[in-house]
């Protein structure tokens, strides 16, 4: 053999080995993605198939435009709003399926499970649906990233506008879980700090039909505006049964999580001029239209912010996969918190060390029917509220991996 061959098979068997370093890097050259959403319950409407259907586009987009040379896989299932099935499914999906990242997670009580399970098999959790500030706070974690928005943003937003509109005494009515009561915690706090004042509240049980008795205590108590710290067909019902007891126009609601989906539903006769808080609306500009049509052509329905979080955070993560060449949770949560998150849903946004997104989020108020010129025109953008001043700041955070 020449020493001309010996050095070119040596070449050649140093090239083999650095590829299959490389695709080693990735386990099994696959990453796989778990969405762990409500297909069937209270918030399959926000959430849900088109929560599924996000994903896949974000896998699609990426794959078209980035060309990975690794596989990417997708698996979902029905958390049905529960804890125990969450977690059982997470854990089943991480051990056995060999799942990188457990995404969506609506629900509190889901996310919190989750992001339990996904620490202690040290997998990335990416939270859209969950709004509870506890998931940044207490119960944070560093391999867990809340991406939408939180009931910090929404008290921020939707109260504080309805407190300096007038509507200085409240009355709560609160899912009876994680969630309601952050939201009503976080609503409080904003509407007595711009000079209001809560006269009382009542819980529900999670998630309900009837509201006839909470909302008798509600009218009776006499507060100008009711606070609904609920969300999707509770807010929904809610809003509907005000109506049909005289409780509306004489007390005004303020729903403090609401969608484009529930006013699609309940129509704009009946949510005209309701303000309400959001991270994303499908009519913002060219490149959120352009986006929101292609959702549009498969779901038939314009997407929730939830929706459009769920596909900016999983197209972020897979381009960290991609940057650092690997599936390591620790290498890739590394990348995914020091690269900005620039997309249709998020302008120059930033994953904190608490694991919060921050980014701008919207006050809106929706339009009178005859304001509306075509399909879906729904909100009025009030104001675009800064990231920084949307979420809670650092120097208050609860959260054991902020160092003071």
């Amino acid at each position: 053999m020449t020493r001309n061959t010996i050095v070119s098979a040596a070449c050649a068997a140093a090239l083999v080995a650095m590829s299959a370093s490389a695709h080693a890097q990735i386990s099994d050259n696959v990453v796989k993605i778990g969405v762990l959403t409500d297909m069937s319950g209270t918030y399959s409407d926000l959430t849900g198939a088109g929560a599924v259907l996000a994903t896949r586009m974000a896998i699609d987009d990426f794959i078209a435009k980035e060309k990975p040379s690794f596989k990417i896989e997708m698996v979902s299932s029905d958390h049905q709003n529960k804890g125990d099935i969450a977690a059982n499914k997470a854990r089943e999906w991480i051990e056995r399926d060999k799942v990188d990242t457990v995404t969506e997670l609506v629900t509190t009580s889901v996310a919190l499970a989750v992001m339990k399970i996904a620490k202690e098999k040290n997998r990335i959790a990416l939270i859209s649906g969950a709004a509870s500030t506890p998931i940044t706070n207490e119960q944070c974690n560093d391999i867990t990233v809340h991406w939408t928005y939180d009931t910090y943003a929404l008290a921020n937003g939707t109260a504080r506008a309805v407190t300096k509109q007038g509507g200085d005494s409240w009355f709560f009515l609160t899912a009876d879980y994680a969630f309601g009561h952050s939201l009503e915690k976080d609503s409080a706090n904003v509407v007595t700090a711009n000079g209001g004042k809560v006269v009382g509240s009542v819980r529900h049980p999670f998630p309900a039909s009837d509201f006839s008795s909470f909302l008798l205590k509600a009218q009776s108590s006499g507060a100008k505006v009711i606070g609904l710290a609920n969300a999707g067909a509770d807010t929904t019902n809610a809003i509907k049964q005000a109506a049909e007891f005289g409780i509306t126009p004489k007390q005004s609601l303020a729903g403090l999580l609401m969608f484009i989906t529930d006013v699609h539903s309940l129509g704009l006769k009946t949510t005209q001029s309701m303000y309400l808080t959001d991270s994303f609306y499908w009519d913002l500009n060219d490149e959120t239209r352009a986006w929101s049509k292609r959702f549009y052509d498969k779901q038939k329905k314009m997407p929730t912010g939830l929706q459009a979080g769920q596909y900016s955070s999983i197209y972020h993560y897979l381009k960290a996969v991609k940057a650092v060449n690997s599936d390591d949770t620790q290498k890739v949560m590394t990348q995914m918190k020091k690269t900005p998150v620039n997309d249709f849903f998020a302008k120059n946004g930033k994953i904190r060390d608490d694991g919060r997104m921050v980014h701008d989020m919207y006050l809106a108020q929706v339009k009178k029917p005859a304001d509306s010129k075509y399909p879906w025109d729904y909100y009025t953008i009030k104001a675009t509220i800064p990231g920084d001043e949307a979420f809670q700041s650092l120097k208050d955070s609860r959260c054991p991996l902020i160092k003071k």
